[in-house]
């Protein structure tokens, strides 16, 4: 499938049938976070299965937000069904004091590869890999992160994490896009997808 933008109208907020204007701003083919504004996030009308998402982010000093995939809503907060990879700025934020929370981890099960210290007011390009179980986590064209969401050892992990709660977590085949709202201002621009 063609590579295809994925702009304002493609969003709405989280529980909500429309895109949520209190929350996030749009400009061009960037939407924002707005740090006074109400927290919700941002999720896809679409269901995406297997896909390619691209997409430049920047965070203010001490921002944090996240991008999650697979989700599904009806089971609670984005985060009790879709792994989410993490953007932060690490040497500001509390949590980059951990690796399993710091940017470009596989938020709170693996440690991203490579150190993202200096990420904050700067745009960056990401690649999300999503094929089967397979993700692969790229930052200005550096892969931070690979593995399999199936595997005994993520399955472990997720057993002795803040997740072992949730029985649906990481384990559907498709589902929706998450861009989360953490109190924060956080940039999202050029936002594309590509279905496998």
């Amino acid at each position: 499938m063609a590579e295809r933008d994925l702009g304002a109208a493609d969003w709405r907020g989280y529980g909500q049938g429309q895109f949520p204007q209190a929350a996030w701003s749009v400009d061009g083919d960037v939407v924002r976070a707005m740090a006074a504004g109400e927290r919700v996030d941002l999720i896809s009308r679409e269901r995406f299965r297997d896909f390619i998402l691209q997409f430049d982010w920047r965070l203010p000093r001490a921002g944090s937000s996240a991008v999650l995939f697979r989700v599904n809503e009806e089971t609670g907060p984005a985060a009790h069904s879709g792994p989410a990879m993490q953007l932060l700025d690490d040497e500001h934020h509390p949590d980059g004091a951990d690796a399993l929370t710091s940017c470009g981890a596989l938020y709170g099960l693996m440690a991203p590869w490579h150190d993202q210290r200096s990420s904050s007011n700067a745009y960056h390009s990401t690649r999300i890999v999503v094929n089967g179980a397979l993700i692969e986590y790229w930052i200005d064209d550096q892969q931070v992160l690979g593995c399999d969401l199936a595997s005994e050892e993520l399955r472990e992990r997720i057993a002795r994490s803040r997740f072992r709660d949730y029985p649906g977590f990481a384990r559907a085949p498709e589902g929706h896009i998450v861009l989360q709202h953490r109190g924060t201002e956080a940039w999202f621009r050029r936002v594309r997808i590509e279905s496998l």
